[in-house]
Parts: structure tokens; C-alpha cells; sequence
């Protein structure tokens, strides 16, 4: 009876350790929490943390606890493959979250769709995401961030129509997220009858632009249009401020990053990008609370979170999960999808408040009018237009 008692007791102390309980919730929770994409990943995984443990404390999902299995990924496509099948075999999540770039997105989820497994892409922006299965008779894929055939004509109608620059030059890096958002804005240009005057590709971890830069110049180039992430868009401004020449930076949302616009200083300023989330001001009262929440939790370096798009659509993305859970009374995937794909009752966000969001047919959430314009300025992403900030707040 005592060794009985004694292995209760054991099994007993290894449930409250792990916290991990029969009817608990498991959600994973993929991104790249070390390196050049850590801003967007941790940021990401903080906003999750923070959804999950509201939606804990007001007493789970149908009673059910949310736990986290947040793992890693390095944003390496193979350590991606590898954690996807970590989870789904070992960990039996019911769902993950994540995905910051597009390439890990790429590899990894056709292991989510051939388990049956609902994956909600919170950061990664490439537009194939959610059309890599076209003849899969369901598609668990869904996202929830603003995709690159969004960002991309917003990108070019900055440059072409609103500035009147039509010698462009597009500066891209090496990864699937910088080509294929380079084909979307190719695509973007050529409605208005644009050819970009240069198409300059570079390495993640490129510390010098200046050949890449030089051939912009010398062909002309009035303003320099990127997609790639927050150090490698530093080394382009810094290194247009080391050739003196002052054109402006337009690029897809990863000009917001901390690793962008610390690392270029006063160089950064004016970059512009489309965002679904800004910091500063927060124009409704649910972003004034995720604003002041997040902070007071985990105290980001001056007040300022490392990437606010990451953090709000991380945040979103567990109430989005949380609501098809709670409407399907089931953590079975077909029947998650199919809660997704058509929620009953709007979800509060911070991006937006969520009405029917996704349907059968679109698993994006965010639409060309969910996305505004946003500036760097003297280390912050503020509004473009004051009319944007404004129209927000209602």
C-alpha cells in the first residue's frame, strides 16, 4: 500500500511540475526566439503568454486550461520541420501558433496538415501560406498578420502614386520572404506600369549593402523599396547614409522592428510601412490595455516593445483559437476548422475586433482596410496619416 501511495504521490508532484493535466489545452507555440528574428519572435511569444494567461485566469476554454509548448525554431526551415514533428507526435498539441517567417512556414506546417492540426500564422507574411494546399479538400492553415499581397500594392501606391517616385529600386534579401514578396511588389509596380530600375538581392547576416546600393544609384533610383528583416534593413540605411545619398526607404511591415530602427538611429527615419499595430498612441481602449499590460509584464528596454505588430497579432491569435475551441466543444482539428470557419460571436482584439473572420474559402483575417500606414520616427513607429490614427479610434 505504501509503494502504492508513494507512486501516486510521484505522479501527482510530476502533473503540478509540468502543469500539464488530461483535459489541459496544449498549444504550440513555434518561432525564433534567439537571432536576427528575436524581436519579432519573442515579441510574438510574449503577446501569447499574455492572451493565455487572461484567458486562464477567467477560468480557461470550456473549463480547460490553455498550456503552452513554445519552442524555438532559430528561423531555420529544418529546426522548423523538426519541432513541427515534435509537437504533433510527442507533445499532441491540438493547434499551433507562430510562424515569423515564411520560409519556416513553408516547410513546417504541411506536417500540421496532414495531422489534421489548425496552425494560426500570427507574423509570417508570405502571401502562399494559406494557398499551399489549393486541392487539400480542407485547409488547416489559417493566419491572422497581414500578407504580402496586402502590404505589397499598399508599398507600391506609397511610392508611385502618393509620392510620384517611379524609378524604383527594390532591395531584397535571399530568404522565401524577400522573394517572393519582391515577385508581389514586381506584380504591385507593374499596375502602374512600373519596371523597377534595379532588383538587388543580399544574404541574412550581410553587414555591407554598398554594391548593392551603388548599382541603385548609378541606375537612377528615387526611392529604395525593401522586403527583408530589421538588421539587414539597417545595414541599407546606414550604408545610404555612409554614400551620402538621402532617398526614401519604403518597405513591408519589418521596418517597425527594433532590430531595424535601434541599429539605423537617425538613419531609420521616415522609413514607412504598412502595420496593423501601433504602439503609440493606442486608439482604442483594448489597445491602451494590451499597450499597458505588456509593458508592466515584461518591461520592454525604454517602454517600447520590440516588434508591437508581433506582440498584438500573437495576442489575437490565441483568442481567435480560444473562440473556435469554446464554439466547437472539441479540440479535434476538423472540428476547430470548421469553428474557424465560421465563429458565431466576434472576437475582441487588439488588431481589430474580429467579425466572421475567416470562411471556407479565406483563411485571412486581416483585409486591406484592417492595415494603415506607419513612419519611423526618432525611434518609434508613429501614424502616417493623422486621419488613420483618427479613423482607428472609432
Amino acid at each position: 500500500m505504501n509503494i502504492r501511495h508513494h507512486i501516486f504521490a510521484v505522479a501527482a508532484a510530476a502533473m503540478f511540475t509540468t502543469g500539464a493535466y488530461a483535459a489541459d489545452i496544449k498549444l504550440g507555440v513555434s518561432g525564433p526566439f534567439t537571432g536576427g528574428s528575436a524581436s519579432m519572435g519573442v515579441s510574438m511569444r510574449d503577446g501569447v503568454r499574455l492572451a493565455a494567461k487572461e484567458i486562464n485566469a477567467a477560468g480557461g476554454v470550456n473549463g480547460n486550461k490553455i498550456v503552452l509548448v513554445e519552442r524555438d525554431d532559430e528561423a531555420k526551415n529544418e529546426r522548423g520541420v523538426q519541432i513541427a514533428q515534435e509537437l504533433i507526435n510527442n507533445e499532441k498539441v491540438v493547434a499551433t501558433l507562430g510562424f515569423i517567417n515564411t520560409g519556416v512556414a513553408l516547410a513546417s506546417q504541411r506536417f500540421y496538415q496532414e495531422a489534421k492540426i489548425p496552425v494560426m500564422n500570427n507574423v509570417a507574411t508570405g502571401t502562399l501560406i494559406t494557398h499551399q494546399f489549393p486541392n487539400a479538400p480542407e485547409n488547416y492553415v489559417f493566419r491572422n498578420g497581414a500578407p504580402d499581397v496586402i502590404q505589397a500594392p499598399m508599398i507600391a501606391k506609397e511610392a508611385v502614386e502618393k509620392r510620384g517616385l517611379k524609378k524604383v529600386a527594390i532591395l531584397a534579401d535571399s530568404t522565401n520572404y524577400g522573394q517572393l514578396g519582391r515577385e508581389d511588389l514586381e506584380k504591385a509596380l507593374k499596375t502602374y506600369g512600373v519596371t523597377p530600375v534595379a532588383e538587388e538581392k543580399f544574404n541574412i547576416g550581410d553587414v555591407d549593402m554598398t554594391s548593392q546600393l551603388l548599382k541603385a544609384k548609378n541606375a537612377g533610383a528615387d526611392v529604395i523599396l525593401t522586403y527583408a528583416i530589421g538588421p539587414e534593413l539597417a545595414q541599407i540605411a546606414n550604408g545610404m547614409a555612409k554614400l551620402g545619398w538621402k532617398k526614401p526607404i519604403i518597405g513591408s511591415w519589418t521596418l517597425s522592428m527594433a532590430s531595424f530602427i535601434d541599429t539605423a538611429g537617425k538613419n531609420g527615419n521616415g522609413a514607412t510601412m504598412p502595420e496593423t499595430f501601433i504602439q503609440n498612441p493606442p486608439t482604442t481602449p483594448k489597445r491602451k490595455v494590451f499597450v499597458e499590460t505588456y509593458l508592466k509584464e515584461f518591461k520592454p528596454k525604454n517602454g517600447i516593445i520590440a516588434s508591437p505588430v508581433s506582440a498584438a497579432q500573437g495576442y489575437d491569435s490565441v483568442y481567435l483559437l480560444a473562440a473556435a475551441i469554446k464554439q466547437a466543444n472539441s479540440t479535434e482539428g476538423p472540428k476547430i476548422v470548421a469553428a474557424l470557419e465560421n465563429l458565431n460571436t466576434p472576437v475582441d482584439g487588439v488588431v481589430m475586433t474580429y467579425n466572421k473572420p475567416f470562411t471556407k474559402a479565406d483563411h485571412e483575417a486581416i483585409k486591406a482596410k484592417d492595415v494603415v500606414m506607419g513612419v519611423v520616427e526618432n525611434g518609434r513607429v508613429e501614424f502616417l496619416n493623422a486621419e488613420d490614427a483618427t479613423a482607428k479610434k472609432k
